[in-house]
């Protein structure tokens, strides 16, 4: 195959095609070996299902209906680009008995769209608006897995890791936000195997790169109230990032600290507070301080940092508090989209570990307590979950799969205390050190109750 993410080569047999893939995915699912003439795309996927747990007879689920869907349609910044993903592809998915799907970035359809036949056909593995076709959850196919890989990708027959989706052949590609640059969902075209051709793929991608132009033209410029407002986003880097003004500021490590912690606490901070939430060590002198703080107001400009106490003087939302704000009002599904990784995860700030393992303690409680497998999956499998002993035994009483199963015996063997050798009458019990692992390196267990953030230190000197 000259072109990894193109499905068929022109000139190939579909039918013969499909048979061999049949039975290379038969081999898969008894034995787990990947043979020809899988490509090395499908295989990463197929390979990523299977630690997910996804089986191959499985059934995406609904998660989104009536209201909760039209909610999250007007809301999603893919609907200002629907009538142009219409007036692209629809005459096209008509003439063609294809349909138009649009996902958000977690792999749920937005909409769904086409000829009313194959809407019915798809309709019967639900394959409708508002249900779950992420990777983590159905397995390869093609929104799911563009979302998961962030390339356009097009999954013919049954490359499908599920059998009831093995009949179709689907091309889709992600879509971004051009100013960010995040993954905002993907569009899709589904139909049978006349779209497993190269020009179905350079189609939908082409589609995609249109949507994101629109979406930039359609992006408001910036106002006077706009520049008032800096946006943080602290998650999942070791950086923040700041945007504000019509301008974007990466800080630096210990900047990145302290302007977390002034957004934390908007009513501001003394020298003595900062001091010790920033330094664990007690002899670090004021002055080291102050010559932070004077380049951090260099950095980020006249005005914006003010003293006595220290704090920012303009409104900051930060992606810490759309997670706190949306763990507070139930929406555990929204907070843990929000989620991007762990706060600030390389600092070791006293007041910024306090506050990483709080955010992360509360939503980690709320996913249990949830109780959806697809969203401790998505927790479970992602880089700051792999050693989450919590969740993964939260996700094996709900999705007991080999994978997850095996998972969970390697993380409470080392999680398990040693055997102590039995004592002679009368001889003194010596106890054998417990054995240095990485779990012994996590932090204990969340605390499950509402995010808080920290108090203030005890007094200090002020710089």
């Amino acid at each position: 195959m000259t072109d990894p993410w193109v499905a068929l080569e022109p000139g190939a047999d579909p039918a013969e095609h499909a048979r061999r893939l049949r039975r290379a995915h038969e081999t898969f699912t008894d034995a787990g070996r990947v043979t020809r003439p899988v490509r090395s795309v499908v295989a990463d996927s197929w390979r990523r299902s299977a630690r997910a747990g996804v089986g191959p007879e499985g059934i995406a689920n609904v998660e989104l209906t009536d209201g909760d869907l039209g909610a999250h349609r007007a809301t999603h910044p893919l609907a200002r680009v629907m009538p142009l993903f219409r007036e692209l592809m629809g005459t096209f998915a008509l003439d063609g008995e294809h349909l138009v799907a649009v996902c958000d970035a977690h792999g749920r359809l937005l909409w769904v769209e086409g000829h009313p036949t194959t809407r019915r056909e798809a309709g019967r593995m639900n394959f409708v608006p508002g249900a779950r076709w992420a990777e983590s959850a159905m397995g390869t196919n093609a929104p799911g897995t563009a979302v998961a890989v962030d390339r356009p990708v097009q999954v013919f027959a049954a490359e499908h890791f599920t059998r009831q989706v093995q009949p179709w052949t689907c091309a889709a590609a992600p879509v971004h936000d051009p100013r960010t640059g995040r993954v905002l969902g993907a569009v899709d075209i589904t139909g049978g195997d006349e779209l497993a051709h190269p020009h179905s793929l350079a189609f939908v991608q082409a589609v995609a790169r249109a949507a994101e132009s629109q979406l930039a033209l359609l992006a408001p410029r910036p106002s006077a109230a706009d520049a008032d407002v800096l946006e943080l986003s602290a998650l999942g880097r070791d950086e923040v990032r700041l945007r504000g003004g019509g301008r974007g500021i990466r800080l630096g490590r210990r900047h990145s600290e302290i302007v977390v912690l002034l957004a934390c606490h908007p009513e501001g901070m003394t020298g003595d507070e900062l001091l010790c939430a920033l330094y664990e060590d007690e002899s670090v002198p004021p002055v080291t301080l102050r010559a932070e703080l004077a380049r951090l107001r260099g950095v980020l400009g006249p005005g914006l940092l003010a003293s006595r106490p220290y704090r920012l003087t303009v409104p900051v939302e930060s992606d810490i508090a759309v997670v706190e704000r949306r763990l507070a009002a139930g929406a555990v599904t929204a907070a843990a989209s929000a989620y991007t990784g762990p706060l600030l995860p390389a600092s070791q700030a006293p007041a910024v570990v306090r506050l990483r393992r709080r955010l992360a303690d509360g939503l980690r409680a709320a996913l249990i307590d949830r109780e959806d497998p697809d969203l401790l999956a998505e927790w479970a499998y992602a880089a700051w979950g792999e050693d989450d002993l919590e969740v993964w035994r939260a996700l094996a009483s709900l999705r007991p799969t080999t994978a997850v199963k095996a998972r969970l015996a390697v993380l409470e063997a080392e999680l398990a205390p040693p055997v102590e050798p039995q004592a002679q009458p009368g001889a003194p019990v010596v106890r054998a050190a417990p054995p240095f692992t990485r779990a012994r390196l996590r932090p204990p267990g969340p605390a499950r109750g509402p995010v808080q953030r920290p108090g203030p230190p005890p007094p200090r000197r002020a710089p």
